[in-house]
């Protein structure tokens, strides 16, 4: 099924060793880190109290690091998952860097496995190590992720097209 802009990589399009530097980056505001701080219930001080977090040693406020795990998975999503069935995992998820609302974040990722699935034919593995980085190129978090991504057979509306 060919949807019209849909893109990215299925299984047979991604080598071991492949890098993506993943299109466009994201500035997060003030906002952004109050109102994931109340999605996620993390009412941390640090995160929400500009005049305690004034009395740190960070100055200001930090932004909640699983926003910032949020915001990189997504800016690699059109590389890597696009045509995922599933997300399986993050593994070894480093913090290596603050993060502050007014910095851009970016993204950058390694295809370190594929892999077929062993148990759904037509799909398969695929492993990335990703870097997220701010606009001064400092690294402020590193990952694995694991994904089950449709090969091109697989994917929904193929079996129509035969």
């Amino acid at each position: 099924m060919d949807v019209p802009g849909w893109e990215g990589r299925f299984l047979e399009d991604f080598r071991v060793g492949d890098r993506y530097r993943h299109a466009g980056g994201r500035t997060i505001t003030d906002t952004d880190n109050i109102w994931f701080s109340l999605l996620t219930s993390n009412n941390n001080q640090l995160h929400v109290n500009a005049d305690y977090a004034s009395k740190t040693e960070f100055g200001r406020p930090l932004v909640v690091s699983t926003l910032t795990l949020a915001i990189v998975t997504g800016l690699s999503v059109p590389d890597v998952s696009q045509n995922a069935v599933a997300n399986l995992g993050w593994t070894d998820v480093k913090l290596t860097a603050p993060v502050f609302a007014g910095d851009t974040i970016y993204a950058e990722s390694e295809v370190l496995e594929v892999r077929d699935s062993r148990s759904r034919p037509g799909q398969g593995l695929v492993r990335v190590r990703t870097r997220g980085f701010n606009q001064r190129d400092e690294t402020v978090i590193t990952f694995e992720r694991s994904v089950l991504v449709h090969g091109r057979a697989s994917r929904p509306g193929a079996e129509s097209e035969t």
